[in-house]
Parts: structure tokens; sequence; C-alpha cells
């Protein structure tokens, strides 16, 4: 009769035993999906499975002493690292204290593996079939405690901006050569130094990487991956997050981002800016390659594990540019450089998102810059559609005091002047944005060779587009001066300002010599119709080629009492008008001189006794000149008179304010 307890110790055997056998059964289907079988593994597993004739008594004998001793040898050395045998053993790390005996422990591991194929396809029922089962379980807490150990004591080494920066730095310390420093000692010996110390840092995490590799690999083969890639996963993911959290990205919703001050908003934006490149090119590069290397015998189990990593952090990070381009696309143009600059930086690392996120699991991140390129783009459109707008509906009906600068020409030419340092970004979003069908330009601005074969000619039909609307409104502001000598000198200092700008900034080379030199000549057309209106009135009062005996001297008389007057007022009227520019300020007044001086003199040689109705001298017509253009008026109650010489005359203007309009 059997004890109850010896029948209870025999159904607990049998459990075990198909326990054993599912188990098996399971580790055949995972090595299938998760890892590559090695050669041995093949040879056993497959030869078990044609079921060939049976071998003789003898090499079955030599197998099972093979397999027992196996089984010793691996029971030995996992059973002093079991965790519940030792404290010791228990908090210190297999890999860090003995790194030869934490190889024969994965030995042991795979020679456990092939001991339960041996068993379970000769001796089912064997004991050691159990034993071995339960030497897995105890090594595979092991490993899961290991691998956890060595993610965790490693942060720092196995950081995805450090591995990336490591890994670019050291290729490119290897083309280069010390040689070329032989002249400089110092340098030599820093460089040598550096080299030794980022050796070693890059020896020491491929080292761990190594580590965590061979770990992954016993155990994925062993049947425990998924116990692996979920520490590995949640332990990778925290790096990650904790990265992008320093490095400032905000987890920013639609609705948050809406009700920002735009200067908050900025803020948030330059700090993106900042931290987009880091991202891309160190924290993501860097996981891929932590990634690649631990799980490089599995593609799904390495696709899975980046893809869970970095696709939640890596999608926040690239949506929020199309966030704030969706709530700011047809708004303020100033906010239009902040698009850019997203543009810009997208644009430099799409090719490093798609290299990077090239799994199918990752194509929402790909997609992701896509889209946001793609909003980005419409957003800058409609931005430029509303400066031509905004030009066009500017209503502003008082003139600019002097016929000086508008406020509407120097926003738009400093709005343009700093777009084209995007000249590239802009030729892209442009190249096939037309104008509209009611558009026509110029036949001469097409003739300009710079529009020819350029390919940023969309682009710079759209600036020329833009800077016609904006003479045009020019013409029509120069309509509300009631002086046509001064509504031509308001044409002279705008255009003689958009030209100014155009020069000193990519403008140049986007417009054209062509361009400039046709709007060049246009600047001295206006101011040639400035000094015949403006001064035409001063020029007739002096009858050409004067001389004593043309003029008698009551002609004379009344020939200067003629242009005393017709000076004064003049003088008096375009005291505050304006010319922007010293180079155009001087080349009026000098024009001005020799049509006017010559012939005063000529005027003073007709006769004599005539002190007494001569107000100027030829010299301070010349200082009376030099005053104009500054924008600083005479004393309403001043006249040009010889009891204020021309010298004091000339102190007093200068001291209310000249040099400050310059």
């Amino acid at each position: 009769m059997h004890s109850p307890h010896r029948e209870e110790s025999e159904n607990q055997k049998t459990k075990t035993k198909c326990l054993c056998k599912r188990e098996i059964s399971s580790f055949k289907g995972m090595r299938s999906i998760c890892f590559t079988p090695s050669k041995d593994f093949s040879i056993t597993y497959f030869s078990s499975s044609i079921s060939p004739r049976p071998p003789l008594r003898s090499c079955s004998t030599l197998s099972e002493s093979m397999m027992e001793e196996n089984l010793e040898q691996a029971e030995s050395i996992i059973t002093k690292w079991d965790p519940n045998t030792s404290s010791f053993f228990k908090v210190t790390s297999l890999f860090h204290e003995n790194r030869r005996e934490a190889k024969d422990f994965l030995k042991s591991v795979k020679d456990l593996q092939r001991v339960m194929h041996y068993f379970v396809s000769h001796y089912s029922s064997s004991d050691k079939l159990v034993r071995a089962h339960n030497l897995t379980q105890i090594a595979m807490k092991r490993l899961q405690k290991e691998f956890y150990q060595i993610l965790s004591a490693n942060r720092d080494h196995l950081d995805p901006e450090s591995v990336s920066v490591r890994s670019s730095t050291s290729r490119a310390s290897a083309r280069s050569s010390i040689s070329d420093y032989e002249d400089d000692a110092g340098s030599e010996v820093e460089i040598q130094a550096a080299g030794i110390s980022i050796s070693e840092v890059e020896q020491f995490s491929t080292l761990v990487m190594s580590d965590l590799r061979s770990i992954a690999e016993c155990m994925i083969s062993s049947g425990y991956g998924k116990e692996c890639i979920k520490i590995y996963k949640i332990m990778r993911k925290s790096i990650v997050d904790e990265a992008l959290y320093k490095l400032g990205v905000e987890r920013l919703s639609s609705s948050k981002i809406q009700k920002m001050d735009w200067e908050v908003l900025e803020l948030k934006i330059k700090s993106w800016l900042n931290a987009v490149k880091i991202a891309v090119k160190s924290l993501f590069s860097g996981e891929r390659i932590v990634c690649d290397h631990v799980f490089s015998t599995s593609d799904s189990t390495r696709e899975s594990c980046f893809s869970d990593i970095t696709n939640e952090g890596a999608i926040h990070l690239l949506r929020f540019p199309e966030s704030v381009a969706k709530i700011h696309k047809g708004k303020s143009p100033e906010k239009m450089f902040r698009i850019l600059d997203f543009y810009e930086v997208i644009s430099e690392l799409f090719l490093d998102i798609q290299s990077i996120f090239s799994f199918d699991s990752t194509t929402v991140i790909r997609s992701q810059a896509l889209n946001s390129l793609i909003t980005l783009g419409d957003s800058v459109r409609a931005m430029l559609s509303d400066l031509e707008s905004a030009i066009q509906k500017d209503s502003s009906k008082s003139p600019i005091q002097g016929g000086g600068l508008h406020p509407l020409t120097r926003y738009v030419m400093n709005y343009l002047s700093r777009l084209s340092n995007y000249s590239g970004i802009l030729s892209d979003i442009v190249a096939d944005w037309p104008l509209p069908e009611h558009v026509s330009l110029p036949q001469f601005y097409f003739e300009s060779s710079n529009l020819k074969d350029n390919p940023s000619s969309g682009l710079t039909i759209r600036l020329v587009w833009i800077i016609l609307v904006l003479l045009c409104k020019l013409d029509g502001k120069a309509e509300l001066y009631k002086d046509p000598a001064l509504a031509y000198l308001f044409l002279t200092n705008n255009l003689q300002y958009m030209v100014k700008k155009v020069q000193n900034s990519n403008l140049r080379y986007l417009l054209g010599e062509d361009w400039m030199s046709k709007q060049e000549a246009k600047v001295k057309r206006y101011a040639a119709s400035y000094e015949k209106i403006g001064w035409s009135k001063v020029l007739s009062a002096i009858p050409e080629n004067s001389t004593a005996t043309a003029m008698s001297a009551e002609e004379a008389k009344d020939c200067f009492k003629n242009f005393n007057s017709a000076f004064e007022q003049t003088y008096r009227t375009e005291s505050s008008w304006v010319v922007k520019g010293r180079k155009l300020r001087e080349e009026i007044k000098v024009s001005i001189a020799k049509k006017l001086v010559p012939r005063y003199r000529a005027l003073l040689r007709t006769g004599n006794n005539l002190e007494s109705i001569v107000k100027f001298t030829p010299d301070d017509l010349g200082n009376y000149l030099s005053d104009l253009f500054y924008g600083t008026s005479a004393s309403s109650s001043a006249s040009c008179s010889p009891a204020q010489s021309p010298g004091k005359r000339l102190l007093t203007v200068r001291e209310t304010g000249r040099e400050r309009t310059t």
C-alpha cells in the first residue's frame, strides 16, 4: 500500500515534468521569434523532431553522462549566485564581481537548455529534467536582477546623449591626425589625453552594452524574453523622458498654447529650438544605438523596444511646431520668423529623423515631422499674404513732416531684409506658390538676368511684388502733400531707404544688381524733380547770362529784390524738410549750389552801388544751403538779413539740433 505523501510527491513530479515539456515547447517558439538558434541547439532540436533510428546503448549512455556532467557544473555556479542563498550574493553583482564567472554563468544556462532538450527527448520522466528546470528558474531570476542592476548603475554611461556624442567623437578622432599639431606640444598632449579619456569611456560603455546584450540573448533564448524586455523598456523610457524634461521639452496641449501670451510662448519656442537638435541628434540617436546593440539578434525586439521608449516623447516634441503654426496661422506677420525657425530646424533634421525612426512602428514620428513642415509652410504663405494685405490696407492720411521716411517703408523693408536671411527655406516654401491671377508685374522685372535659371526666382518674384505694392502705396501717400516739391522729396527719401536696405542685406542677391540700378536711377529722377520745382522761383529770379550792358541799375535793383524774396521764402519753407542719408543730402545741396551760386555771382557783377539791396554774398548762399534738409525749422520770426551774419545764423541752426537729426 502506497503512502499518501509518496503518492502526492509522485503527482508533483509528474506536474513538474509536464510543465518542463510545455516550457521546452515554448522555448522553441520563443527562439523562432526572438533569436537565431545556435548551431548546437538546431542540431538537437531537429534531430529530436526527425525521430531517427534509436542510437546504440553505448552512445546513449555517453550522451547521458555528458548531460549529467553539464547539469552538475551548471548547478554548482547557479546555486552559488542564487539570491536566496546568501545575503552577499543578493546585493552584489555577478558581472561586476567576477566577469570570468559571469561568462561561465551564461554558458551554464545554455548548457541547461541542452540538458532539458535531451531529457525531454530521451527520458521525459527523469528527475534530472525537473532539476534542470528549477535551476533555469533560479538562473533567470539572477539574470533578471543583473540586467536591472546594470541598467540602473550605468544610467550616466548609457545616457543616450552621451552614447551618441561619444560615438561621433570617436569617429571624428579616428579621421583626424595628431600630426597636424606637431608644432604645438601643449595641444598634442591635450589631444592625446582627450583621446585616452574618450577611449576609456567608450570602452566602458561598450563593455556595459555587451553585458546587457549577453544577458538579453540568454534570457530570450531561455523563454524569459518578456521579463527582460519589460525591465529594459521601463528603465530606458525613464531615462529618455527625464532627458527631455531636462532639455525643457514640455507637453503642451493646443488649448494651453492658445491661451498663452505671445511673449511667454516665444520663450517656449526658444527653449524648443535649443532642445530639438540635441533631442534628435543625441538623445534619440543614442537610444537607437544602445537598443540596436543590446537586442542585435532580434529585429522585432529592438524595434518594439525603441518605439515604445521613444514614440511618446518624439511625438510631443515634433507636434509642438505644428500646434503653434495652426494657432497663429494668418495672424501677425511678426510671428513669421519663429515659424521659419521651426521650419528651418525640422528641415535640417528631417533626414536624421527618417534614419533614426526608420522602423514601421515609428512611422508616426516621420509623419509628424512631415505634417509639421507642411503646416509651417502653409502658415508662412498665409503670413506673407497678410503682409501684402496690410500694406494695401494702410489708411494713414497724415503726411510725414518734412517729407521724411514713412513708418510703413521702414517696417516693410526691415521685415523683408530680415526675411532674406531665410532665403533658402523660403524658396522651398514659395516654390509652387504662384501670384494671384489678377497680379501682373512690369515686364522689365523679368528682363533681369537674376531671374533666369535662378532656383530662388519664385521667392524673388514674390519679394519684388511686395515691394511694388509698397511703391504704389507710397505714390498715394505722396499725393497728400500740397507742395509738389515736397512730394518728390518724400518719394526720394523713401525709395533711397529701400535701395539702401536692399544693398545692405541678402535682398541684394535675391533682387539683383539690375533691380538696384533701376531704382537708383529712379531716386535721381525724383531728386531732380524736387530741385526743378522747389528752386524754380529762386533760379527764375536771376536772368541767365546777366551782364552789365544787358541790365540797367533799376532792373538790377528789381532783380535783387525778387531774388531776396524768393530765396528767403524758399529757405524758410524748406528749412524743415528732410533728406535721409548723408550722401544723398550732400549730393542735392551740391547740385542746387552749382545751379544757383554761379548765376548769382554773375548778377553781382551787373553794376555798382547795390550794397543797400544785396543781402547775400555767394558764400552766404552756400552757408544757408548747408543748413537745409536736417528737419530743423528756422525761427518763424527770423529772416535772412545782413543784421544776422551767416556765421552766427549757421551756428544757431546747428545748435537747434542739426546733428541729432542726421
